[in-house]
């Protein structure tokens, strides 16, 4: 089943009266269960395609279509809907809240969203990230592999039919990088999400099954493994 399809998307960004061209007329496919991994030099466009996918960009031609639908086509309140309910964000950074718990920085989706139970929908989901007992840990308190577990169970904390994963392995160990990898591979077969992932790192690459190298822009070649 396909999830996620980009088609002939191109994406120019204006900075200081200058044209800087990110993609060009790239096309993609990811089916629901599978891990497809970005892989390329910086500056080649992986990012702009990620936030293409996740629509918290659009392109200026071309089309992203989730389940069949445009994202185009979405009004603001749509969008805030797909965002919140459909799709999950991985950073390389992290970007938990620094004065919330571990449970509350997995559990603030939930209640933005209005859902039931998330305190216990919450920690289960820690439980899963293998987190059990550092609910109340501040993120300081965490290791960064820790984390970046906890940044997973927020992302996954809705189910989302798609998560997206930029450098989620950038400011970990080569330890921490192998567990998270491990759950972001979980998620897409246990979940069924569809995992796009960017990366540098040939470890998070070996999980892929679709490896889409870029180059400037472009798609330069495609490997599927499925």
């Amino acid at each position: 089943m396909i999830r996620l399809e980009l088609r002939n998307v191109s994406r120019t960004y204006h900075l200081d009266e200058q044209r800087i061209p990110a993609l060009s007329e790239v096309s993609l496919v990811a089916e629901a269960g599978t891990v497809t991994v970005l892989v390329g030099r910086s500056g080649c466009g992986k990012s702009t395609l990620l936030n293409l996918a996740g629509a918290m960009d659009f392109p200026d031609s071309g089309d992203v279509l989730i389940d069949g639908q445009s994202t185009t086509g979405l009004n603001e309140r749509q969008l805030t809907e797909l965002r919140r309910n459909r799709i999950g964000f991985v950073f390389q950074s992290f970007q938990l809240l620094p004065t919330m718990t571990a449970l509350e920085n997995v559990e603030l989706p939930l209640l933005l969203a209005r859902k039931p139970n998330t305190e216990k929908i919450a920690r289960e989901r820690l439980r899963w990230v293998g987190l059990e007992g550092r609910e109340r840990s501040l993120p300081h308190q965490l290791s960064g592999g820790q984390m970046q577990r906890v940044a997973v169970a927020r992302a996954l904390v809705q189910q989302p039919d798609i998560l997206i994963a930029d450098e989620p392995t950038g400011n970990l160990d080569t330890a921490s990088g192998g567990d998270v990898l491990q759950l972001l591979q979980r998620a897409a077969r246990e979940l069924g999400a569809t995992l796009l992932m960017a990366t540098h790192s040939a470890e998070a690459a070996a999980i892929a099954d679709v490896r889409v190298y870029m180059r400037d822009g472009s798609v330069e070649s495609i490997q599927r493994n499925l």
